[in-house]
Parts: structure tokens; sequence; C-alpha cells
């Protein structure tokens, strides 16, 4: 996977990073966030210009992030429920829909770099929910900056361990997602019970 992103990098460069980015955001399984690491390596070795880098990947994860939230603001609800059709993917939209509704704007925050496997189905959710859309691009473009620092920044820190670096920031960020699906779905089953319990002590009284 590694020598592929660096082959893409070096062949296409800035323009690379900036699809890549916006395609992420928009659920394609795309690894963007080796494209910046790779482009922060490339820049300690003077191939790239740090500002083209940032620009690339701070804009195409911008723009991502306002296509996503216009698909759901303009398919609504219904659009949703279509996506929802697996498991898995229910799972990750109801996690996504608390997210939006529990924490608002700084839940689109986190879910641009810490939860970032969520992020495009926030970006959904936030849009078919009816979030402000200055909200949203308010705590979108801060999450972004966050993401984009931080991966180009360890490109050029660690620029020639850049696959370890990958695998070691895939993992953490897969097992925080993972978390937070496991989370919705113990909150989702203790509900479930809690209701199956109001129903039987409301059959208890009624006889």
């Amino acid at each position: 996977m590694s020598e592929t992103v660096f082959a893409l990098v070096t062949t296409y460069g800035v323009y690379v990073i900036f699809a890549s980015a916006f395609l992420s955001c928009l659920a394609l399984p795309i690894p963007t966030s080796l494209m910046m690491l790779s482009g922060g390596a490339f820049v300690t070795t003077g191939d790239l210009a740090l500002w083209q880098v940032v620009a690339a990947a701070y804009g195409g994860a911008v723009i991502g992030d306002q296509a996503g939230f216009a698909i759901g603001r303009f398919g609504g609800t219904p659009l949703v429920e279509k996506i929802a059709r697996t498991p898995a993917r229910r799972a990750v939209l109801k996690r996504a829909q608390n997210t939006v509704d529990q924490h608002g704007g700084t839940g689109v925050f986190f879910s641009t770099w810490l939860f970032a496997p969520l992020g495009p189905w926030v970006n959904c959710v936030a849009g078919a929910a009816g979030l402000g859309w200055a909200r949203f691009a308010l705590w979108d473009i801060l999450g972004e900056t966050v993401w984009v620092t931080v991966y180009v920044g360890l490109g050029m820190a660690f620029a020639s361990q850049v696959s370890a670096v990958a695998d070691v920031m895939g993992n953490v960020v897969g097992l925080l997602a993972a978390l937070a699906v496991a989370g919705t779905m113990a909150l989702w089953i203790r509900g479930a019970l809690r209701q199956q319990r109001l129903k039987r002590t409301e059959a208890r009284q009624a006889t």
C-alpha cells in the first residue's frame, strides 16, 4: 500500500493529495492519511512545497466535507435511511446521529480527526438533521486544520519512517472507531432492554 501511495504522490503530486482528501470525505475507502504523511515526507526532501501540500489536503478535505453536508441537507432523512441498509452502516450512522444530536458542532470537530472514520457519516447526518451551515463550516474548518497539521507534520518529522507511522496511526484511529461503534451498540442494547422492562412492568400493572 505505501509503495503505491508513494508512486501516486511522486507522479501526480499535490493533485492526488487533493483528490484523495476530497473523496475520502465522501466515505470512499482511500488512504488519505498516508497520502498526507507522504506529502509531508516529500516536503522534507524538497520535492514538494509545504504550502502546496497543506493547501491540497486542507482544500480537498473541507470541500469534501461541505459536499457531504450538502448531500445530507438536500437528500434529507430518506437518503440517510437508504444508505443505512446493512447492520454495519446502521451502527455507524447511529453513532453519527448521536454525535450530532448530543454534541452538535463539537461533534463535527472531533469527527474530522479524532474519530475520522465517522466523519463522512457525520457530515451527511448533520446536513439531514438541519445543523446550521455556518456552525458546521466553522467546526469543520477547525477540525480539518488539526487533521492536516497532524498528518503532514508527522510526515515531515518521520520522513524515513512513514510506513511505520501510518501503521501506528491507522491502528489508533481504527481502535477509536471500533470503540465508538461498540459504545453505540451498547447504548442501543441498553435502551432496548429498558423498553422491555418497562413493557413488562406496565403489563403486570395492567393485570
